[in-house]
């Protein structure tokens, strides 16, 4: 009896663990390709306009480096301060060759203007990039980008909180890292030229 009994604990076991191995195998073939999803652009399709008016697609970030910031005109600090440091990073990387581009997607439509916007990204650049567009067309953008907004306050000086983060996309537009608010200078400048070393 306590052969068979010992027999049986055996037979239970190898099922048991042939059973986890089949799992396993079945579970590997249905998840999603890490590489893939690595290589696909990042975000969602869209069709907003620039700060000439332009018709201005996800294929912005094709063929070339960039550095996306999601923020608002009127913002006091997080916005001028993100978008002059990635404006002089740019211009220390061009000086060796190196080259990247920096794009401004506002979360604030409402005030932020064609005119608005380029004269804000001009004092920056010329060659910022900004992107706004119809409130319901740009909303979906920042939802589909994972992007966090939110109206705080009424009347003309209401603010806007947002991810304050800089998402980094490679030529492909694939995701290519982050740099976050006041992140250590060093570091910042270390992710911009890797990320312009992609090009």
């Amino acid at each position: 009896m306590r052969r068979l009994a010992v027999f049986r604990l055996v037979v239970w076991a190898a099922v048991a663990l042939f059973a986890g191995a089949a799992l396993a195998v079945v579970a590997m073939r249905n998840a999603p390709s890490a590489t893939a999803s690595a290589d696909a652009p990042y975000g969602t399709p869209f069709q907003l306009a620039d700060a000439n008016g332009a018709p201005i697609t996800e294929k912005v970030f094709q063929g070339k480096p960039t550095a996306l910031f999601f923020g608002f005109t009127n913002c006091p600090e997080v916005c001028p301060t993100t978008l002059s440091e990635l404006g002089a990073y740019r211009e220390e990387l061009k000086k060796s060759g190196k080259d990247f581009q920096i794009v401004f997607v506002t979360v604030d439509p409402d005030r932020d203007t064609f005119e608005v916007l380029k004269n804000y990204v001009g004092a920056i650049s010329p060659d910022v990039v900004a992107i706004t567009g119809p409130k319901d067309r740009l909303e979906a953008m920042l939802k589909g980008w994972g992007v966090y907004w939110k109206k705080v306050g009424d009347g003309p000086d209401y603010t806007m909180d947002h991810t304050a983060t800089t998402f980094l996309l490679d030529a492909r537009g694939s995701f290519a890292g982050t740099i976050a608010y006041d992140e250590d200078s060093k570091t910042a400048k270390e992710k911009l030229e890797r990320l312009a070393a992609t090009s």
